[in-house]
């Protein structure tokens, strides 16, 4: 086994039980997982909406964030696999910039600074978030109406709501506002470690289109990144829901490859 560590990377709206799917099913085939909580983000559903609203969290910022990501897997003792999942793709990305993981994969990812699509469903999902008029210091917490539009379009009533129930929490207007500033800026030219970037078909809030601009920014690099879209897939339903063990396979299976690969190609080097 090339590494025997996979860490996951939660988005916003959500908290690290989001993976637990994942984490049973790699698991189950031998891997040690880590899913990792935002600070502040270490407790049930249940627990952080009834914190609502939490002014600590309010004040949480992507620095804060990223530096929590970095000593878990920093503190590691091998380099992991690394999933992210929206802004936990975009999470991903900057941790891959810096050097960190073995193999990577950004699902339905927020793009860094500087990269654009003008899907329509795209500004109006991330508008009540990048609005100058919400406030930025309160936690907001998603109306079941606009995780209808964002997360889980195309879904049943029932679904949708259950899903909503299971995974939604506030989130800091000020972490996500990080997105589209300086911090979230990627160095596309840099060198890193295989980056697989998974798209949803119908995802309205991080569309394929989107996914696909991004992942074309990465051919300024020499390193291996790979785009692979999934039809019929909306936000939700890329890492839960009806089928979500296709896309943990796909990943999964790609992530080993890369990393079996690049331990060839060492060992090819070393006897040559």
């Amino acid at each position: 086994m090339s590494t025997n560590t996979v860490v996951f990377i939660h988005g916003n709206f959500v908290n690290y039980e989001c993976w637990n799917g994942w984490v049973k099913r790699y698991e189950a085939k031998g891997y040690k997982c880590i899913a990792i909580p935002y600070p502040l983000r270490d407790k049930p559903v249940k627990a952080l909406r009834q914190a609502h609203p939490d002014p600590k969290l309010g004040q949480l910022t992507i620095d804060e964030v990223i530096d929590h990501l970095v000593r878990v897997i920093t503190g590691l003792d091998e380099k992991p696999i690394i999933i992210g999942h929206s802004f936990g793709g975009l999470l991903t990305q900057l941790i891959v910039n810096r050097g960190l993981g073995a193999a990577a994969a950004a699902i339905d990812s927020v793009p860094p600074q500087g990269v654009l699509a003008l899907e329509w469903s795209f500004f109006k999902s991330t508008w009540p978030l990048l609005n100058p008029l919400t406030p930025s210091s309160r936690p907001w917490l998603m109306p079941f109406e606009h995780f209808q539009y964002t997360f889980t379009n195309g879904m049943s009533l029932d679904e949708q709501r259950r899903a909503y129930d299971e995974i939604v929490v506030p989130e800091s207007i000020r972490l996500g506002r990080g997105g589209v500033s300086s911090k979230a800026r990627v160095d596309f030219t840099k060198p890193h470690a295989p980056l697989l970037m998974v798209a949803g078909e119908i995802d309205h809030i991080m569309p394929a289109a989107l996914n696909k601009v991004n992942f074309n920014r990465y051919k300024a690099s020499p390193s291996p990144t790979e785009f692979k879209e999934f039809p019929g897939r909306n936000h939700y339903t890329a890492i839960a829901g009806k089928g979500w063990e296709e896309v943990a396979d796909y990943v999964l299976d790609w992530a080993v490859k890369q990393t079996a690969d690049k331990i060839v190609m060492r060992e090819v080097a070393r006897s040559a």
